[in-house]
């Protein structure tokens, strides 16, 4: 058993969808969250920028002596090398595999389309991980470079005539592909996935990719005997790198609950 906390990271505030799911299915775990607000969004970033900006992230992260990291964030997961969150002194997930393999488990014809940032999709990781998987697949990929600003201004009704434009220009092209499965890949787009539901008329599958990398992170837990001990809820400390003014309220949409741990802005060395 280990009661450290669990750390999660993310460009912006996406990333707090990965820790809804937490708090549901691991209400016990200590979460330490950090949002680089200031900074938001990584994916129109250059490789070389990206890599810098998440070594920061699991640096302040790993000084908060936690158990292990989280890149709750598709452009970090699909950009980050092997060779560096390979040898980190604690675990490291990010979504792409797990969403990779829910993916592949739900398609049934093999037409499996992703939308990102333009650098997960530039990368290619999703295509790759899920080829890995299933040699039959088709995949299908567009960037969405609009989401995040839309998401991260709160522009996230199911009716919101812009946001629903935007989604419904991103998806032409896999539409006309006929996929029969969809994955998330930047965890803001939870968020909107009312507008792409009804948009892909119910008939595709969604994959939530923070849903999938909190599933991921509790087997990996329960099976390395790391999960906390303690029988009362765990806590959740905030950190963004932006003003904090209108952080609970923001986030709450989000976590879709009321924000209850401490948010602290901070800087990145």
């Amino acid at each position: 058993m280990d009661n450290r906390a669990i750390g999660v990271f993310d460009s912006g505030l996406g990333g707090l969808t990965a820790v809804k799911e937490l708090h549901n299915i691991l209400p016990n775990e200590d979460i330490i969250y950090l949002g680089d607000t200031g900074r938001v969004p990584y994916g129109s970033r250059s490789r070389e920028t990206i890599i810098k900006y998440a070594k920061q992230d699991i640096d302040f992260l790993l000084g908060k002596d936690i158990k292990m990291v989280v890149a709750a964030c598709g452009t970090v997961s699909s950009t980050l090398p092997k060779e560096i969150s390979g040898k980190l002194p604690i675990p490291y997930v990010d979504i792409v595999q797990p969403a990779a393999q829910e993916a592949c488990a739900m398609s049934a014809g093999g037409k499996i389309g992703v939308v990102g940032t333009n650098a997960t999709l530039k990368s290619n990781a999703f295509g790759k991980a899920m080829r890995s998987i299933r040699s039959d697949i088709h995949v299908y990929g567009n960037p969405c470079p609009l989401l995040v600003h839309l998401v991260e201004n709160g522009m996230i009704e199911p009716d919101n005539q812009i946001t629903t434009l935007a989604v419904q220009m991103y998806l032409q092209p896999l539409i006309k592909e006929k996929i029969d499965t969809l994955i998330l890949g930047c965890t803001h787009y939870p968020l909107l996935y009312d507008i792409f539901n009804r948009l892909l008329d119910y008939k595709v599958t969604l994959i939530d990719s923070g849903e999938c990398v909190a599933r991921y992170v509790r087997r990996y837990l329960m099976q390395n005997d790391l999960l906390a001990d303690r029988t009362t809820p765990g806590t959740t400390e905030y950190n963004v790198t932006d003003e904090t003014d209108t952080f609970d309220r923001t986030a709450s949409i989000f976590l879709q609950e009321k924000v209850t741990g401490t948010v602290n802005r901070i800087e990145l060395a």
